[in-house]
């Protein structure tokens, strides 16, 4: 394989994105390189009053059928792909009239931003594109002669590379470029694959492809010893990904994963009925209330656990505001996100520099379907995300006793949360708020214990007489195997229990519950999260 610096005579340039284009093109053009190009970018090119050959002047074609059949031809495939150095292949050029193209300059119709779009089924297929990708994979192939440029952002590095070089570009470059050609063409038809999979409601389609952008590269991963990476996908739900970081030093790997903990968890909360705020420390709500404005909802949340919340991630379902910002800013908090914020709380954020402050633009929907990602030595797990909500759920009363009304709001609002808690999961609520968290136990029975701990330790540091989980109402993730999780959440003083039911001992734990004088509700809905 060569590996000197190759020079550039020719280049095509054929591209949907035409930021940056025209001086690109030019500095090409200045140097002496011939341009080819297609359709738009010609007329772009030409509009500059730069000179430059359409590639039906290569083919012998014009272009036809709407533009999808333009650069599927030997003239063109055949200047990519010929080996420089292969005397058969030379000889081939050379009898058949087809001239070297040495530089191509290709980014994608933008499918992507289409279907993100909402255009309908007819514009999403129009917007794929055949004649880009093909010379994409042709060129990259060819490195050792081409150099392919997919992304604008790599226009100064071929610029800098051609001044460096007399003219040409660099092995080490190309190989770069064409390592990223490919993994943009793969991307790409990650992303046609995928939506076609939704089109057809394949929700197991036999070859599920992957593909994303890099957004940033981390110090570190989870750990300081682990490389980490961000990538972007084509999907458009608000969060973390979506998010304009106002101010703040840069995300850690923890940081993405937490707060996409904490805004997942926060959406469950509809803004038009009341604010509400979630804070999460390793990926675990510790505090989760509701509340007439977000600093009632936040002091009512960081009451649940103060100190699990110090260093946390603090998420909101309403715009930021100065009230709210004044009380977060208090302790030491890693990441506040939400859908906005007035420029008074963002001022008093400001003061704290190391606080990362983010606004989503919106809230991701807990509704809308979508797909989760595991991997597993050896492969990944695919599963739809879970997207029951127990306001859509038929609540099946099978104690005796029924939940009074205040007793039912606070059941919604703690399987709310317990469907974010790490499972096997137990939730303590009172009043619209989380006053106690079990989370990850390899025993039911424990995570209640830990919540009834959590309880009785938040009543201490607020100075209260008796624990928060007197009067309190109980959540659970998924069935009481046993009636022993459900008779420690009854001994901290619960009146009430919700639970999806449907364990052999249901009839067990239903007459533990009656015993004890519990109210308790079926959701028919487990929420297992690992």
């Amino acid at each position: 394989m060569p590996s000197d610096p190759k020079r550039v005579s020719r280049a095509l340039l054929s591209v949907s994105d035409k930021t940056g284009l025209v001086d690109f093109a030019r500095a090409l053009s200045e140097r002496g390189i011939e341009l080819v190009s297609t359709g738009g970018t010609h007329k772009a090119l030409s509009e500059a009053g730069l000179p430059v050959k359409d590639v039906s002047d290569l083919t012998g074609f014009p272009e036809m059928m709407d533009g999808r059949v333009k650069t599927l031809h030997p003239s063109v495939h055949g200047g990519l792909l010929g080996i420089r150095a292969n005397p058969e292949h030379q000889a081939a050029m050379l009898a058949h009239g087809i001239q070297p193209i040495d530089l191509l300059v290709v980014n994608l119709y933008p499918f992507e931003a289409t279907v993100a779009a909402g255009k309908p089924y007819d514009d999403c297929i129009e917007n794929i594109d055949i004649g880009g990708p093909a010379m994409i994979r042709a060129a990259a192939k060819n490195h050792g002669d081409v150099a392919v440029v997919v992304d604008g952002a790599d226009y100064a590095a071929v610029l800098d590379d051609l001044s460096a070089h007399n003219g040409a570009v660099t092995y080490t470059l190309r190989r770069r470029l064409a390592q990223k050609a490919y993994a943009r063409t793969a991307a790409y038809d990650a992303a046609i694959s995928n939506w076609f999979a939704a089109e057809l409601g394949e929700e197991t389609p036999p070859f599920r492809a992957l593909g994303g952008a890099l957004a940033e590269v981390m110090r570190y991963g989870e750990n300081p010893h682990q490389s980490a990476a961000f990538y972007r996908t084509p999907e458009q739900r608000p969060g973390v990904a979506t998010a304009r970081q106002v101010q703040g030093k840069q995300l850690s790997y923890n940081n993405i994963n937490d707060t996409d903990a904490a805004y997942e968890a926060v959406a469950e909360f509809l803004p038009e009925r009341s604010a509400a705020i979630v804070i999460v420390k390793h990926a675990n709500p510790c505090g989760v209330a509701e509340g007439t404005t977000l600093r009632e909802a936040y002091e009512k949340a960081l009451r649940c656990d103060p100190v699990s919340a110090f260093g946390g991630i603090v998420a909101m379902n309403r715009p930021l505001d100065a009230e709210a910002a004044k009380a977060i800013t208090e302790i030491f908090t890693e990441v506040i996100i939400a859908p906005d914020a007035s420029e008074e709380a963002i001022a008093i954020v400001a003061a704290k520099k190391n606080l990362r402050l983010l606004l989503a633009g919106g809230l991701p929907d807990p509704r809308q379907e979508g797909l989760t990602l595991r991997t597993v030595a050896g492969g990944f797990l695919a599963q739809s995300r879970d997207n029951a909500v127990v306001d859509a759920m038929d609540l099946k009363v099978v104690t005796k006793r029924a939940p009074t009304e205040r007793e039912l709001a606070d059941l919604r609002f703690a399987f709310r949360v317990a469907k974010h808690v790490k499972s096997n999961a137990i939730v303590y609520a009172k009043d619209l708020a989380t006053v106690g968290i079990g989370a990850g136990q390899m025993s039911r029975v424990d995570s209640s214990r830990i919540a009834a701990w959590k309880a009785a330790e938040a009543a201490k540091a607020a100075n209260l007489p008796e624990t928060l989980a007197k009067g309190s109402v109980v959540a659970s993730d998924a069935f009481f195997p046993f009636a022993d999780g459900l008779l420690a959440a009854a001994e901290a003083g619960a009146t009430a229990v919700i639970q999806p039911g449907g364990s052999m001992r249901d009839d067990e734990v239903i007459k533990a519950a009656d015993e004890a004088g519990l109210a308790m509700v079926f959701t028919g809905y487990r929420h297992f999260r690992h």
